[in-house]
């Protein structure tokens, strides 16, 4: 049984939503190889930011929201940029920016001190 055609996609209630699902789709799909499809794909997204969203925004009128919508836009235009580069992209977005995953990862070991308790000492 298939479902009415208003309850096959996902339906944000507002901007923030959008952008929410927006950005939960970018960061599933930003180490992914590069290919037309892929690329026809982002180029949506990025085109629905531009006019859908946009206009929606502007009708809210939310100073605050607008300027994290153009960043937005403009991390997804520097995604397109670095793979189209055939660069490697090491970055998520998260609150609607581009956030570097550079860190460095330390190993935590840690070991049970002899005794009747349940204490634990971390040696990094």
């Amino acid at each position: 049984m298939a479902l009415p055609k208003n309850q096959r996609y996902v339906q944000p209630q507002n901007v923030r939503e959008a952008m929410e699902v927006i950005q939960d789709l970018f960061n599933q799909y930003r180490h992914e190889p590069l290919t037309q499809q892929l690329l026809n794909y982002h180029l949506g997204l990025t085109q629905r930011l531009q006019t859908d969203i946009y206009v929606t925004a502007v009708k809210e009128n939310d100073p605050q929201q607008l300027k994290q919508l153009d960043g937005m836009i403009e991390a997804m235009k520097t995604w397109t940029q670095i793979r189209t580069a055939n660069r490697p992209f090491n970055a998520k977005m998260k609150n609607f920016k581009l956030v570097s995953s550079n860190r460095p990862k330390f190993k935590k070991h840690s070991h049970k001190i002899k005794g009747q308790h349940n204490f634990h000492a971390a040696r990094h």
